[in-house]
């Protein structure tokens, strides 16, 4: 499959590929695409850094409340996560009771790059993944 990015130049996906699989290290300890797909591979990552890349800065409650229902220590763990990578910086102010702002760092910011051909792609083939998972559906039942 190829798909041109800008004019005269075409991408081979499977080039793509077998790229960056020949850059992945095989120990897990090593391997950085493992440990990044780790870090924002699970849902609230996820959500966390696209709320703070559509809003720039957001409160606690403020991203909980965007995010909906995920539970004060799933998020107090999951910005922790993020800040130990780099992903998010975190602004306290010495006021009282205390404010505690989150923001993307560049480093962050350069990740809504992915992520939003992540959500680009989704949305283009949404319809197809659900009439796959239906089709999947009705050959376990059938087998079942």
């Amino acid at each position: 499959m190829h798909v041109t990015i800008t004019e005269n130049q075409p991408i081979t996906f499977q080039a793509e590929a077998k790229k960056i699989l020949q850059n992945i290290q095989t120990a897990t300890s090593i391997c950085p695409v493992r440990h990044v797909l780790d870090r924002i591979g699970d849902k609230w990552s996820f959500l966390c850094i696209l709320h703070l890349g559509a809003a720039d800065t957001l409160r606690f409650n403020e991203l909980r409340k965007q995010i909906g229902d995920v539970s004060q220590r799933m998020l107090t763990v999951t910005l922790r996560s993020l800040e130990a990578d780099g992903l998010v910086q975190r602004h306290v102010y010495a006021e009282v009771p205390p404010r505690v702002e989150y923001q993307l760092t560049p480093l962050g910011h350069s990740l809504l790059v992915a992520f939003s051909g992540l959500g680009t792609w989704a949305n283009a083939h949404a319809q197809e993944v659900a009439q796959a998972r239906q089709a999947f559906a009705a050959r376990e039942k059938g087998d079942g």
